[in-house]
């Protein structure tokens, strides 16, 4: 299905949808910095993931805490829209690398229908809908397993790429992996903290990376901040890296890696 199939069935969605959806409001402030994900075994960036801040580079708390059941919808609508346009300003797309944006399962009440602005402002600025990842949180409390399977299942009809934030400190762990398989596992940083000190933390990010092999799934170790964590993490076979050590969230701006080698 091409771009302007999609931008068609987002409109016809858009006919029939549900209230909620035409009209809830999110009316706090806010813009987006941006976090390299690198591919240290490539040498090369392998995402930006976009991540809420204050219009003044406030912290994501700061406007994250304003949502509620009301306006929750419309926050997780405005996230993906300020996302890609900012990153199409930036000319992330000319990096090669993916955007990689958050979303809120509980926000979405018909994948197809939800997707209509997201498919939108990806053609108006021009941005790759084949660059674009989804990550559910598995920090967030699903109230619904099977909802979230059903908009995991569209996003990848869609063509995107999908992942499973913060996998390991959450309320769904395996269960949810072995009723979905996304594209990519993001192992949470209170498991590679220090993981070059902690043989339990070894243990358990060896069984995940085995796991996500076994079942074709790219796994990316968050909240890298020193070498030997690095150094650690990679003697496990993992290759996809996102922490300080590389780069701090670069507010309205696409930080370089080039400090460590990474092009």
């Amino acid at each position: 299905m091409n771009t302007i199939q999609r931008v068609k069935q987002g409109e016809q969605f858009q006919k029939t949808g549900c209230s909620a959806c035409r009209e809830s409001a999110f009316l706090v402030p806010f813009s987006m910095a941006f976090q390299p994900i690198v591919d240290f075994e490539a040498g090369k960036l392998f995402a930006y993931e976009a991540l809420v801040r204050g219009v003044n580079g406030e912290s994501a708390f700061s406007v994250l805490s304003q949502a509620n059941d009301e306006n929750r919808y419309a926050l997780d609508q405005q996230c993906r829209v300020k996302a890609i346009e900012l990153g199409a300003s930036l000319s992330l797309p000319d990096t090669g690398a993916y955007l990689s944006i958050n979303f809120y399962p509980n926000a979405v009440y018909e994948p197809a229908a939800c997707l209509r602005k997201t498919l939108e402002t990806a053609s108006r600025v021009g941005f790759p809908l084949d660059r674009l990842i989804f990550e559910v949180t598995e920090g967030e409390k699903v109230r619904d397993h099977e909802h979230l399977n059903h908009i995991l299942r569209e996003y990848r009809a869609q063509g995107f790429k999908t992942a499973i934030d913060d996998f390991g400190a959450g309320y769904a762990g395996l269960n949810l992996l072995a009723k979905f398989q996304p594209d990519i596992l993001k192992i949470d940083a209170e498991l590679t903290r220090e993981i070059d000190k902690r043989p339990v933390s070894q243990t358990i990010v060896r069984a995940i990376q085995q796991v996500s092999e076994a079942l074709n799934i790219q796994t990316i170790a968050e909240g890298i901040e020193t070498p030997a964590e690095l150094s650690a993490l990679r003697d496990l076979g993992l290759r996809y890296f996102q922490g300080y050590h590389f780069a701090r969230p670069g507010f309205e701006s696409l930080p370089s890696c080039s400090d460590s080698g990474i092009a």
